[in-house]
């Protein structure tokens, strides 16, 4: 992440109104004046890029993505009313009935409904593939495959997948390379500088920061994103102007916000580590995570999750939960406020027993978010928790 990217982001702003306000203002408005019928036809006629009505483009809303298209290094973006109605809308827009694409089989569980549940009804196909052996990938290639679509780390495992080595494999077979970048932010990695034609967030989550607001977004190569935004116009999954305000004061603090996430859950997952009650742990910047050198060399930062299993399973899991005092329960991450969830009962409890046991997402999995309260009293719960 360059230091111009950062100070970009802070800096790009909606335009001043006659007061002169230092903060941007608001644009609480469903559509726009204009101050004749020329300007009125011209606008409409796409000449020019004067706004029309907010479920197409805002001015609070532009800000946003323009703010968040910076922070990427994409050359365009569009929001949306969701992270999920982002992820929906960069499939629909690029795939038909007939298409085939590849996804890693470590993703959100509401992704995978979407995969196997709707996406089937309209002719689209979609092959699983191991997340942390990208290498097998080259083998679910098709003649029909238009799209490769990956989350990095994954949810909720936290794998890494090498998107060096995806970006390559996209553009050797000329596939539309799709990368979620939720749990990773652009603080800490930058999908596109590794050849990603599209990024997908659910800006409900690290953007935001504090559970207030949903929102989603796609950034990426310009002429991808007109599409996107041909789509989205006529669909109707718009951002609102109030939340994506509110989303764009977040990016203002994001740089700052993700340095003390990141280095309370290493600090934390270090000390945790080799704990009597947990089998295992995993951070993407400890020594023993498998695809640690992958997550050294491609992210900035390792993030604000970690996971780990503990000795005993779901009823080791469910007393753990009940046992904390300080850390919220609640099916959010990204907050100011330290997470825990149960991802087999929670998240990904629709999948199968043998989908979750594929993607390792055992009965014991707990992942947590960590916020920004001082780091030696999240962890003081935890330990408390854990005995």
């Amino acid at each position: 992440m360059s230091r111009q990217r950062i100070t970009k982001a802070i800096r790009i702003r909606s335009d001043r109104t006659q007061d002169r306000e230092h903060s941007s203002p608001l644009y609480l408005t469903s559509s726009f004046a204009f101050d004749d019928a020329e300007q009125m036809r011209a606008t409409f006629a796409d000449e020019n890029d004067d706004y029309i009505y907010s479920r197409f483009s805002n001015p609070s809303v532009q800000e946003f993505t323009d703010r968040l298209a910076a922070l990427e290094g994409a050359e365009d973006g569009f929001a949306t009313a969701s992270g999920m109605s982002a992820i929906v809308a960069s499939f629909l827009t690029f795939l038909k009935k007939g298409d085939h694409f590849i996804s890693c089989n470590a993703i959100f569980g509401s992704t995978h409904t979407i995969i196997t549940k709707y996406l089937p009804k309209y002719g689209i196909e979609c092959t699983y593939v191991d997340a942390a052996n990208p290498g097998s990938w080259e083998a679910a290639v098709r003649p029909n495959t238009k799209m490769l679509y990956l989350e990095t780390p994954t949810n909720p495992g936290l794998d890494i997948i090498d998107l060096e080595a995806a970006g390559k494999l996209a553009k050797k077979h000329n596939l539309i390379f799709n990368v979620d970048n939720c749990f990773a932010t652009p603080i800490g990695q930058t999908p596109i500088d590794f050849g990603a034609d599209l990024v997908v967030h659910s800006a409900t989550k690290w953007i935001d920061g504090q559970g207030r607001v949903l929102g989603g977004a796609v950034v990426g190569k310009k002429e991808l994103i007109k599409e996107i935004y041909l789509f989205c116009r006529s669909t109707g999954p718009a951002l609102s102007p109030f939340n994506a305000w509110v989303l764009s004061r977040s990016l203002e603090t994001l740089d700052v916000r993700m340095e003390r996430h990141s280095s309370n859950a290493l600090h934390i997952a270090q000390a945790l580590e080799g704990h009597p009650a947990i089998t295992w742990l995993k951070y993407p910047f400890l020594p023993s995570h498998p695809q640690y050198e992958i997550a050294k060399r491609q992210m900035k930062n390792g993030g604000g999750l970690f996971c780990f299993e503990l000795k005993g399973g779901l009823a080791a899991g469910k007393k753990f939960l009940d046992n904390l005092k300080m850390l919220s329960l609640t099916a959010n991450l990204g907050d100011t406020r330290t997470i825990a969830s149960h991802p087999a009962s929670t998240t990904h409890a629709k999948l199968t027993e043998e989908e979750r046991s594929s993607v390792n997402i055992t009965p014991g999995l707990i992942r947590i978010s960590v916020g920004l309260e001082h780091r030696d009293d999240i962890l003081e719960d935890i330990l408390q928790a854990l005995k």
